[in-house]
């Protein structure tokens, strides 16, 4: 296994069901496989049902209360762990129905918790194999960043920006190099775990701090993130490349320039972030978008599955991107 892989969120809606989805459809296969006519299908998928639900349920029940626990541990130290408490609730389940029901023809306990070990080595495969799937996403963030960090136009008018203050405001010149520092620094590292909010809104002030050097009075910011919720968690460089788009499609194309409206929110336990800014058709914001709302949407995919959302909106001139992220499990 690689060494960053991670278990999957085993509190998240998406891993859960996509778990119900796995194991009924190995079951459902071997009811096919052990089926010698077709009149037995069902009632040997419905004994089977009755011997899978009950382990099936308590072990969602049980590995979403102790999940807080098991990604703690190393990767392989996990699965083996899920591997043994799996096993420890089928021998409970198992305990339980020889004690007070009867079925014709039910496997002794053994074998029965072999074939959740291996049931269970598959499901935790196919989350291995997902993520595999959707991590050059995080490389791909961090080069597109980088790359757009680097673009000719952004580096030499910030450089010029700075050379600019050195001798009238050398204290202002000095914060931005170190803005720049900080920035490469940033977008030079993994960008694997998830971040704190309130650093990633640093990085986004950093960046915006720097282009104001050159756009001046064009380039207005509105803040609306009394409610933000400083220490919730979010993937990195997920911010910054949305204002970069911004500034780059909104304001640049702009000769009086325009204001970029950032709201942050919570709601029903969900953290919202809305990007507002000017949008004029002609400058086909869209197209210049695509690709890293792709990039974006894939990370949080990875890291949230099924209760993440971002989508998009043309309005009054205006152009908004919004992101649903879960907050508070």
């Amino acid at each position: 296994m690689r060494k960053n892989s991670r278990l999957p969120n085993l509190q998240n809606l998406g891993i859960h069901l996509r778990i119900l989805l796995i194991v009924n459809l190995l079951a459902t296969m071997a009811a096919i496989l052990l089926s010698k006519q077709l009149n037995e299908f069902l009632p040997l998928l419905a004994q089977l049902s009755a011997l899978v639900q009950p382990v099936l349920l308590l072990s969602m029940l049980g590995l979403y209360g102790l999940y807080p626990l098991l990604s703690k541990l190393k990767y392989w130290q996990g699965v083996i762990a899920i591997i043994l408490l799996e096993i420890a609730f089928t021998s409970l389940i198992y305990v339980f129905i020889n004690r007070y029901f009867a079925f014709d023809a039910i496997p002794e306990t053994y074998r029965a918790c072999l074939l959740t070990a291996i049931v269970t080595g598959i499901v935790l495969y196919y989350f291995y194999l997902q993520e595999r799937a959707y991590s050059p996403a995080i490389a791909e963030a961090r080069l597109q960043a980088l790359q757009a960090r680097i673009r000719p136009h952004f580096l030499f008018n910030s450089i010029n920006a700075v050379l600019s203050l050195i001798r009238s405001q050398p204290k202002r010149a000095e914060t931005a190099l170190e803005d720049m520092a900080d920035l490469f620094r940033v977008l030079m590292s993994e960008n694997r775990e998830l971040v704190p909010l309130a650093q990633e809104i640093s990085l986004c002030h950093q960046y915006l701090d720097l282009e104001k050097l050159r756009l001046e009075d064009r380039l207005k910011i509105t803040w609306q993130i009394d409610d933000m919720p400083s220490d919730a968690m979010i993937p990195p460089l997920i911010l910054q490349p949305l204002l970069e788009n911004a500034v780059y499609h909104g304001i640049e194309p702009m000769p009086e320039g325009g204001e970029i409206i950032v709201k942050i929110y919570t709601k029903l336990k969900e953290l919202h972030i809305s990007i507002n800014n000017p949008y004029a058709p002609q400058n086909d914001h869209h197209s210049g978008n695509k690709m890293a709302l792709k990039n974006i949407k894939e990370r949080l995919k990875l890291h949230f599955d099924l209760e993440s959302s971002i989508n998009t909106e043309t309005k009054n001139n205006r152009y908004e991107v919004h992101i649903r992220i879960p907050f508070g499990t």
